[in-house]
């Protein structure tokens, strides 16, 4: 027991000191490699903790190498635009001033509501509200909204109608059937299965953008004056 408590402590000295040297980026927005990089440092650190057998020796050396690496990755990383881009990857727009880049979307295996979703906890909550937006390499999320889009965001946009198909819960949330946006549709000579995303807040406005084209705003009147 006692050896056990005396590599543990070792080894938690070691990683203390990696982790360090490897620089502030390591602990907080990892870049691909890094997250690789430090999975594999905690699954060597595990080995010599947990199994005796296994010489101490072996899993300091194991980590030290993988710092080693990191140290020459990071240095390839720094050289130039081409290797940064083939290591990180690279910044995707998926906002633009002509609504959302599908295919931005779809090269970084996302959809529209994980787009919506990433909006809402930057604070966006309507698709008109934003000038651009980007997923970092990293995985962040950030957003360049309109200059006064806090007006654009009077009540709660919800997804009615995302890849041509119907939000369910979300028409029964809103109280208002599929009969009546596909009417919406009929008259601005849309198609259903041609819509990429169809958001509706509750004081009429219509966010819709098709496949491949810009985005339109409309106001309608919902049946019955009905809001939310």
């Amino acid at each position: 027991m006692a050896l056990i408590m005396v590599r543990t402590a070792i080894v938690f000295l070691v990683l203390l000191i990696i982790m360090r040297l490897m620089g502030k980026r390591q602990i907080g927005e990892m870049q691909p490699f890094e997250l690789v990089i430090t999975l594999l440092i905690s699954e060597l650190a595990c080995i010599p903790m947990a199994d005796a057998s296994v010489p101490l020796l072996y899993g300091v050396v194991s980590v030290v190498t993988i710092f080693v690496l990191h140290e020459i990755v990071t240095l390839i990383d720094l050289k130039g635009k081409p290797f940064k881009a083939l290591l990180s990857g690279k910044p995707s727009v998926v906002i633009n001033k002509n609504g959302i880049d599908a295919y931005e979307l779809k090269r970084n295996r996302l959809d529209v509501s994980d787009l919506i979703e990433s909006l809402r906890a930057a604070g966006y909550f309507s698709l008109d509200s934003i000038d651009y937006a980007l997923y970092e390499a990293n995985g962040t999320f950030s957003a360049l909204p309109k200059e006064n889009y806090e007006e654009k965001q009077t009540s709660l946009p919800l997804v009615i109608l995302s890849a041509g198909k119907f939000d369910k819960k979300n028409l029964q949330f809103s109280g208002i059937d599929e009969k009546f946006f596909r009417e919406v549709l009929r008259e601005n000579g849309v198609r259903e299965k041609d819509v990429l995303v169809l958001t509706a807040d509750g004081t009429g406005k219509i966010y819709l953008q098709e496949n491949g084209k810009k985005f339109r705003t409309l106001k309608v009147a919902y049946p019955g004056g009905r809001t939310w």
